[in-house]
């Protein structure tokens, strides 16, 4: 069969899988009661509906890569009082919250703090089948380590569906301060301590963020932690003491929202998707542009919106710029070829849509870097961080912490912030010039003129650089058909 026709077959076997896994996920959402998460219904605002609601008079601090997220926890588990809850994908009692000449050791706190008050920490049980990483004796060898004469109170949560995890990270110190986020207190795949001028270290870099949460939304991070407790060791703690809002300056509303799969807690019997909900909304919404920092992009329906936003852009300078790993741990076909199916929805005179990655740099020496992020900010009017990635595993199946925001000056300042850092610029050559500018005047031509050098075999002279190719649609559906038969 010539390139052509194979293309031409491969995109229509494509197609026919993706609309499978569609209807797939819209029946099992209709099932559970949850229509509305993907036909959300008119709201005047951008909040998910349901419980829990947006809070007012919250304070949210978007904490920008290892090396200032991570001192900043230590520096807040330092002052606890009364109680410090964790929960995580893996965590590793070796990890240093703070390096240098004074490093501050997580599991070394912990036991610390854990003379004096409770610390309860809850991690993902690992991969049953142990092809995955961390496997279930890594998980216990891990947990051992960490509890081996301390007084701390650590518990594994087997609950979950085949080939899916529990993937949030959420801290809970005090029932009065929160981290919510994507940075995991560990060094497996990756060492997660780095700073945001990403020198080339000789090992993969790695770029990630989280937030730091005040106010009544701490409530609802603590009673998430709660249940989840109960579930897994049938003891039930006091409920949580919900923060008064705060007054003054530099308040928000935040709203937590959250991915629990059906049948997973008695508490949360038909689950919740309010991340997804939350997203759909948004991309809907879009009118300048869309920015996304993730590690996937292969949800069909997510994609699906930003398709139609290039089809149809809802204004002539509507942009959609996106930041991804170079090669993502898994799911990169899937990645890559959904890429494609936007590039192809652009197809245009005056592109819309942007694809982009970043490296670690010294000099003219680059190495790896790992856009382990989630942030979503459009039109600098809604924003999203946490620990959901934009696929399926995320937003359907993984337990997972999203915190959102309809915060404008929060939610420019957090992208010019990570604009600065992408584009090598002071955050004060950015303030205030207007988004579309900036992609058509910076991003678009420093991501293809390192392409091009990449192309060439010149060295880099800058750490952002244009996404190339794209995978056979079918190759990267196959991540979202199995789904279909690990979802039931």
């Amino acid at each position: 069969m010539s390139p052509a026709p194979a293309a031409r077959a491969d995109a229509l076997l494509g197609a026919a899988i993706e609309s499978t896994v569609k209807v797939h996920h819209r029946r099992r959402l209709a099932r559970l009661g949850h229509r509305g998460v993907l036909d959300p219904p008119p709201a005047p605002t951008l909040f998910a509906t349901g419980e829990p609601a947006p809070r007012p008079g919250c304070r949210l601090e978007v904490l920008v890569d290892g090396a200032t997220a991570l001192p900043a926890i230590a520096e807040a588990l330092r002052g606890a009082r009364s109680h410090v809850h964790i929960t995580g994908w893996h965590v590793a009692a070796h990890f240093e919250l703070v390096r240098g000449e004074r490093p501050v050791v997580l599991g070394a706190l912990l036991a610390e703090l854990a003379e004096r008050i409770d610390v309860r920490v809850m991690v993902w049980a690992g991969a049953p089948v142990p092809v995955f990483h961390p496997t279930r004796k890594e998980v216990d060898a891990g947990v051992e380590v960490l509890v081996r004469d301390t007084r701390i109170q650590c518990v594994k949560d087997p609950r979950e569906h085949p080939v899916h995890c529990h993937h949030e990270k959420t801290m809970v110190i005090d029932d009065e301060v929160a981290f919510v986020g994507g940075i995991d207190m560990t060094d497996l795949a990756g060492d997660r301590f780095d700073r945001s001028d990403h020198e080339a270290r000789r090992r993969l870099g790695w770029h990630d963020v989280g937030s730091r949460l005040e106010g009544p939304v701490v409530g609802d991070v603590a009673e998430h932690f709660a249940m989840r407790w109960h579930e897994v060791t049938r003891q039930r703690l006091p409920p949580p003491i919900r923060p008064a809002p705060l007054e003054g300056e530099g308040t928000s509303t935040v709203q937590m929202v959250r991915t629990v799969a059906e049948d997973m807690y008695d508490a949360v019997p038909k689950g919740d998707f309010r991340i997804l909900e939350s997203y759909v909304r948004a991309i809907r919404s879009a009118q300048r542009f869309i920015y996304f920092e993730n590690q996937f992009l292969w949800s069909p329906e997510i994609v699906e919106l930003l398709v139609d936003k290039l089809e149809r852009p809802p204004t002539p300078d509507f942009r959609l710029v996106v930041l991804l790993p170079a090669n993502a741990n898994n799911g990169q076909d899937d990645t890559r070829g959904q890429l494609g199916v936007l590039a192809d929805a652009d197809g245009s005179d005056n592109p819309h849509f942007l694809a982009t990655t970043i490296r670690s740099l010294s000099g003219q020496r680059d190495d790896p870097l790992y856009v382990h992020a989630k942030v979503g900010i459009i039109d600098d009017r809604w924003m999203t961080v946490g620990s959901a990635n934009l696929n399926s595993h995320s937003l359907l199946n993984d337990t997972e912490m999203n915190v959102v925001t309809d915060d404008a000056t929060l939610a420019r300042a957090t992208r010019e912030r990570l604009w600065s850092e992408h584009l090598q610029l002071p955050v004060a050559d950015l303030a205030g010039a207007d988004p579309v500018a900036v992609i058509d005047r910076h991003w678009r031509p420093t991501a293809m003129e390192q392409l091009r050098r990449r192309n060439a075999g010149q060295p880099p002279s800058h750490r952002l650089v244009a996404l190339p190719g794209v995978s056979k649609r079918s190759h990267r559906l196959l991540g979202p058909l199995q789904e279909i038969f690990d979802d039931g």
